[in-house]
């Protein structure tokens, strides 16, 4: 394993995936098929401080729900990546956009379709109830579920790590 505090302190960028990791594992279905989330806010407040500070940050996920493009776009993240079936493609054209290199990156996923990007990427990391094979390739492991708070876990040991965690902009909304 590599030095982990170091290579958080290399981190330039954010992509994550929604269910499972801002999300847990159990949906409600709505009588319209529609799956309805819980979302963890200390989380989302992380997300709304990164996009503050100016780091990119990109959702990338296979599922399709207005309210989950909604609540991002709300938090100020612009790359919102929605029913993706190749999750490699969709990470590639966030890498161009931003001229980033995949070792700039912290990627937290949790369940297969985020291993090929997982294996590109310079910092993978999942939540506690990742499946197996990802914790195998996970460089960090958050000790929190998802949707209970890994997201802020990462986000704010990265940001605490370069010095920008308590910052003035942290105290407003």
């Amino acid at each position: 394993m590599t030095n982990f505090k170091g290579d958080l302190k290399k981190v330039k960028a954010f992509v994550f995936d929604v269910d499972g990791v801002f999300s847990n594992s159990k949906v409600v279905l709505h009588p319209s098929g529609d799956l309805m989330r819980t979302m963890n806010v200390k989380d989302g407040f992380a997300c709304f401080y990164l996009v503050k500070k100016g780091f990119p940050i990109a959702i990338i996920t296979g599922g399709d729900s207005e309210s989950v493009r909604i609540r991002f776009e709300k938090l100020g993240i612009t790359d919102i990546y929605m029913k993706s079936t190749d999750k490699l493609t969709d990470f590639n054209d966030f890498l161009n956009k931003y001229n980033l290199k995949p070792e700039d990156i912290l990627y937290m996923g949790d369940d297969l379709p985020d291993y090929p990007v997982m294996k590109r990427v310079g910092f993978p990391t999942c939540p506690s109830d990742a499946v197996e094979e990802i914790k195998a390739i996970s460089s960090y492991i958050s000790d929190k579920n998802g949707g209970e708070g890994c997201v802020r876990d990462v986000i704010e040991q990265v940001m605490r790590l370069n010095g920008e965690w308590l910052e003035a902009k942290a105290f407003i909304w």
